[in-house]
């Protein structure tokens, strides 16, 4: 197991490398944040849950992405874009021969969405929507109006027509998922996801009916556990956070 390091900045996940995607789809890895009890919304949204530390390494995180997916909830609750906001980063992804900034996704089953929201208004960076063939038509034409590409799913798996259409006419060899927790959960459950990344902050939230980082719609069973390997750990003396790094055992 990987020993855990610690220090008073946080590790750096701008130089990570991470193995290529399989067969058929991109390399897929979440990032969320959590309280030190599990909790990942605080007043409708995970406000309040990281530190400065925690929104760096997310922005470090997205450097290495194609494509960066939110689900309906988290556009709504805190927005969503693939802004990087660190010249540096963006200048090594053009160093590389890649482009600026990674693609916004975000995938709704309704197409029931905020289009008065940056994700469809801004034009500084790309941003693709996906939708369930159960979306009524008058909600994909608004969302066509907006500019940004719409791509209808089948109702038959409908995630692994999404990240197919990712890898084979987007190019995507990596794919950052940051919620929210359904998504999360539908994407485990597809067994779509490679590795998660948490940081678990020094706060305790309590409540009740409060969602984790990963929901599905089922309870979970002993026989429906899924293992991890974990691939780094560093503990942060100066916020008290964890950065956790696992790669889902296959």
């Amino acid at each position: 197991m990987p020993a855990v390091a610690a220090g008073a900045v946080g590790p750096d996940y701008a130089d990570l490398t991470f193995p290529p995607p399989p067969p058929g789809r991109p390399y897929i890895v979440t990032n969320m944040v959590s309280s030190a009890d599990g909790k990942v919304v605080v007043e409708g949204d995970e406000g309040g849950l990281g530190s400065p530390t925690d929104r760096r390494l997310m922005r470090e995180l997205r450097s290495h992405a194609d494509i960066v997916l939110n689900g309906a909830g988290t556009l709504r609750a805190s927005g969503s874009s693939s802004r990087l906001g660190v010249r540096a980063l963006e200048d090594r992804r053009t160093r590389r021969g890649r482009a600026r900034l990674p693609v916004a996704a975000v995938l709704s089953a309704s197409g029931d969405l905020p289009l008065d929201r940056d994700f469809f208004r801004a034009r500084d960076f790309p941003a693709v929507v996906y939708v369930s063939d159960a979306a009524a038509p008058e909600r994909r034409r608004g969302l066509e109006a907006t500019g940004r590409p719409l791509h209808v799913l089948p109702g038959t798996n409908p995630l692994d027509a999404m990240v197919r259409h990712m890898r084979e006419s987007l190019g995507a060899e990596l794919v950052l998922v940051e919620g929210g927790p359904a998504l999360n959960g539908a994407l485990f459950d597809r067994d779509l996801i490679d590795e998660y990344f948490l940081t678990l902050g020094a706060r305790l939230a309590g409540g009740s009916g409060v969602p984790a980082a990963i929901e599905g719609r089922a309870a979970p069973t002993r026989e429906g556990l899924r293992l991890l390997d974990l691939v780094s750990a560093y503990a942060n003396v100066e916020t008290s956070e964890l950065y956790l790094r696992y790669r889902v055992r296959r």
